[in-house]
């Protein structure tokens, strides 16, 4: 289905991807933490609005 050359490639290619992520994140971990330090607070109320709503549902069921 893939060449020997195409399979060389794609392992390059994944190797590099992934090595270049890993310095871009490694490079902005400050600046994340500067501008979404209180991010985690966000995902906690939406998650207590869905189970609210979920809990609601429920109650009002007939």
């Amino acid at each position: 289905m893939f060449t020997t050359g195409q399979w060389i490639f794609a392992l390059f290619f994944v190797i590099a991807f992934v090595i270049f992520i890993s310095m871009s994140y490694k490079r902005d971990k400050k600046l994340h933490k500067r501008y979404y330090g209180g991010s985690k607070w966000v995902l906690v109320g939406f998650l207590i609005f869905v189970l609210l709503l979920f809990v609601i549902k429920f109650w009002l069921k007939p």
